[in-house]
């Protein structure tokens, strides 16, 4: 039993110093137990078709011909930005960094259009634009989305900033640890 105040203590317990102890050590022991990754943060996993909240993985697909666009900047709800495992054997060339970009898309026309990546040092803009048939009906729909970016080059251990859509993005990736 872990008591949550010192008067459900002194019911159950003849000490109430015993349950502060016993609450000590259980907050203690939850402090040294290391969080299991969410699978959605592990580099290379890619879930296909819908997932459980809803959206289905997207790629992006070429435009139809005769048909005229209006581009825009893509809308998108979070980014997790996933970097492979840096070992020893890969540190000083560098790792794959993935994005997993969610949002949704605004009605039933539009969809992803293009990625464009540029890199300057520890700095990665990342423009994803959407487009949307000129003078088409769509339906003002949500449609929830997630779409896998490859950064463009390899990362070394160290601290770096993602512009998608010029909203920063922080990121790490981490040296390798020694076993």
């Amino acid at each position: 039993m872990i008591c949550l105040s010192h008067m459900a203590c002194s019911r159950y317990l003849a000490f109430p110093v015993s349950c502060i102890m016993l609450t000590a050590f259980v907050s203690a022991c939850a402090v040294l137990k290391p969080a299991a990754p969410e699978v959605e943060d592990s580099f290379g996993h890619r879930v296909e078709g819908q997932t459980e909240d809803g959206r289905t993985t997207i790629a992006i697909t070429p435009a139809r011909d005769g048909v005229e666009y209006r581009l825009f900047d893509a809308s998108y709800d979070n980014v997790t930005i996933r970097p492979a495992e840096v070992t020893a054997a890969n540190r000083a060339s560098g790792v794959a960094v993935e994005v997993l970009v969610k949002g949704s898309f605004p009605d039933s026309c539009s969809e992803l259009h293009e990625v464009d990546q540029q890199r300057a040092g520890n700095l990665i803009l990342v423009t994803l634009t959407m487009r949307r048939p000129q003078g088409g009906v769509c339906a003002s729909v949500l449609r929830p989305y997630r779409y896998y970016v490859d950064l463009d080059g390899n990362y070394i251990p160290g601290s770096y900033s993602m512009k998608l859509n010029d909203v920063s993005h922080p990121f790490v990736v981490n040296t390798p640890v020694a076993n």
